[in-house]
This record gives structure tokens, C-alpha cells and sequence, in this order.
């Protein structure tokens, strides 16, 4: 598909409206209008409150007080000041609520597990690049976007069917690197590259950040890097914003027809229930929490919600869809909505107790067995 008048309409709205930058908003408006302010660092709609380091000993690790995130099964990372380690599905709840948490330990990746070391929960299970979180072997490269030069790294593979992994909300490359395994050993090249707004790429004009509509055609360049470069065709993986800029880049690429599916993890395909949702987790009605790429979004009116919400065209090329049934900020039945428009070219996989952006926790087997059966046709 290529660009609508509707998706133009939405594409001159973001260059010339996003300059409205950050406002405070009466509660009783909020639904027309957002007011944006940075966030922590960290992947954007997982949360939890921070926990303590009781104990760390014999591949087991206790955690207090308890929270209901800490509860969540499968695989996580715990994050703190200089200390990141992974652990595995919850062995006891003590006292619940608010008493001890034991988890299974996995590993330390850096620091210490010591007494009273303040850690959360996350879903980043690896972090570092390719090569020292993964051992694979990875080049550091360069994409010229339409704001400046783009660091990517670049996982060279056997196949001609290329990956480029683009990250999403409040996160960084390393959210490639849980998929990246996979991708490897299905012999795929895998480009992840950064974008306006991410360290050591351009900012966005006025340091203004759009949830991928206003970021798509710097994954639109990465896609004419990895054509030029020997790619025969491309998958578009994408997490939150980054799904989004797959959709935009389908819809609106010059190169489009160089696409050959579209993996979308956790996508935004309601920009209004995203901002709505991501403001209730500020605490404060009529302000909103979000990482520095998003600094100064704009400030939008209901209409213009919708024009956003038009331009994310079903693509041509076959599409998986990953969709968490826990998610609060990309709303399951907007993912539903979008896979019936989608035919048998669109497939939907919904993950029980996944969150946004951290489907592959809660499920590791199945989500990447999902991914298998998706990619290897378009080999």
C-alpha cells in the first residue's frame, strides 16, 4: 500500500503541530489533550515498585516487599544501580501481599545480588550488544537518516531475507537482543538500528517524539540501507512505537515492495487509548510519564487522534501480530479490530498474561515458536 491522502494529512500534521511541546492539562480535558514530561529510563508499560535484596544464594533469589509484578511468571530481568540479573518463574510467595518474594536465579549478569540492594523488575533478560551479551558476532554500522546518521548494529546471516528489529517505548536496541537468538540461528541478518531521539542518534525537531508516526522514515531509510546493501527482502520486527513505524514504512515507502512481512509486538493501533493509558500511570490526572524520545509531544485534539489511528493501513505482505491480553497501554481489542481488516494475510496471536512489550516473558517457548513458523515461509 502506499500513501494516502489521509496518511499525508497525518505526516504534514506531525511536522507542523508537534510544536505545541509539553502542557499541563486540566483532569476534566485530558481526553482531547495530553501533557508530556520525561520518564525513567526503561522499557514503557511494564512498571512495578522497586523491591529489596533479602537473599541471593543457590540459584534462588528473595525479594521484599512483594508486588503484584514480581508475581509474573516466566522470565525477567531485576535492574538497580549497577546490577542487572535475570531470574526465572516464582517458587513461594510469603505473607502475600507485601511479604517475600522467592524467584529462581538464572544469572548475575553484572554487580552483586547483596542484602538490601534495591532492584525491578524488567523485561530486558539481556543487555550489551550482540557480542558481549549474546557472543554473536556483530558489526557497528551506519544508516544516513533523513535527520542525520543512525548507529545500528548489524548481525550478518546466510539468508537473503533480511531482519530489522526496531525498538520501542523507553527502550533501546537491546530489545532486539531477546529475539536475536532465534533470528541467528534461522540464519537471518539482522539490522537494529537506532533512531531520532535514541543515544548517539539526532534528536527529534524540538525534541519532539510522536509514538513512531512522526519516526517512521528512519526504519524507511534502514530498509533502503539493508536493499542496497544485498537484502532481497525485509521483515519489519517491530516493538510498540516501532510496530507502529513498520506499519507507517509499509503504507508509505518508496521501497515497500522490498517488504517481505511484518512481525508487530504489542503495536499501538490507538494512539488515544495509549496516551490515556500512559498518564494514568504518572499518578497525576492530565500529565503523562514518558521517556525522552517522547519529550514534548504534541498536543492533540480528538479528531486528530483518529487521523493518526487512519493512517495505520492493513500492510500487503503477511503480518503477525503479538498481542498481550494483560497489555493497559496497546488495548487488545484495537489489535482484534486491526487483524479482522487483515484477511488471511494477518495473524493474530494473543499472549494470556502478557504485558506490553514483554510477550516473549511470559511465554518464551511459544513466542518464539510462533516466530519460527512465521519467518521460515519467507525465507
Amino acid at each position: 500500500m502506499r500513501i494516502t491522502p489521509a496518511a499525508a494529512a497525518v505526516t504534514s500534521l506531525l511536522a507542523a503541530g508537534l510544536g505545541a511541546g509539553a502542557a499541563a492539562v486540566a483532569a476534566g480535558r485530558y481526553g482531547s489533550r495530553a501533557a508530556l514530561r520525561p520518564a525513567p529510563a526503561g522499557p514503557v508499560g511494564f512498571g512495578g515498585a522497586r523491591l529489596r535484596v533479602i537473599a541471593a544464594a543457590d540459584g534462588r533469589v528473595t525479594l521484599a516487599p512483594g508486588s503484584a509484578p514480581a508475581l509474573r511468571p516466566e522470565r525477567y530481568g531485576l535492574a538497580g544501580d549497577g546490577v542487572h540479573a535475570v531470574v526465572g518463574p516464582l517458587l513461594r510467595a510469603e505473607s502475600w501481599p507485601g511479604g517475600r518474594l522467592v524467584r529462581s536465579l538464572e544469572r548475575v549478569t553484572y554487580g552483586s545480588l547483596d542484602a538490601g540492594t534495591r532492584v525491578r523488575l524488567t523485561p530486558k533478560v539481556y543487555t550489551g550488544t550482540p557480542a558481549t551479551a549474546l557472543r554473536i558476532a556483530y558489526e557497528d554500522v551506519t544508516v544516513e537518516g533523513p535527520l542525520g546518521p543512525l548507529p545500528a548494529w548489524y548481525v550478518p546471516g546466510s539468508r537473503g531475507t533480511w531482519v530489522i528489529a526496531v525498538h520501542g517505548l523507553g527502550d533501546t536496541r537491546e530489545q532486539a537482543l531477546t529475539a536475536l537468538p532465534l533470528l541467528h540461528e534461522l540464519g537471518l541478518p539482522v539490522l537494529a538500528p537506532a533512531y531520532r531521539g535514541d543515544p548517539d542518534a539526532p534528536p527529534p525537531p524540538g525534541g519532539r517524539g510522536a509514538l513512531g508516526h512522526a519516526e517512521w522514515p528512519d526504519l524507511d531509510a534502514a530498509l533502503r540501507w539493508a536493499l542496497r546493501r544485498g537484502a532481497r527482502r525485509v521483515v519489519l520486527y517491530g516493538w510498540s512505537a516501532g510496530a507502529t513505524m513498520a506499519l507507517r514504512t509499509a503504507a508509505e515507502s518508496p521501497a515497500a515492495d522490498g517488504i517481505a512481512g511484518l512481525v508487530l509486538d504489542s503495536p499501538l493501533l490507538d494512539w488515544r487509548a495509549a496516551v490515556r493509558a500512559l498518564a494514568g500511570r504518572s499518578g497525576a490526572p492530565g500529565r503523562l510519564a514518558l521517556p525522552a524520545p517522547l519529550r514534548g509531544l504534541a498536543v492533540l485534539a480528538a479528531e486528530e487522534y483518529r487521523e493518526l489511528d487512519a493512517a495505520l493501513a492493513v500492510p500487503d505482505a503477511p503480518t503477525l501480530v503479538l498481542q498481550g491480553r494483560a497489555d493497559d497501554v496497546a488495548p487488545l481489542a484495537a489489535a482484534r479490530a486491526f487483524a479482522a481488516r487483515g484477511g488471511d494475510r494477518l495473524l493474530l496471536r494473543e499472549v494470556p498474561d502478557g504485558r506490553h512489550a514483554a510477550l516473549w516473558n511470559a511465554t518464551p517457548e511459544a513466542y518464539e515458536e510462533t516466530l519460527r513458523r512465521f519467518l521460515t515461509p519467507l525465507l
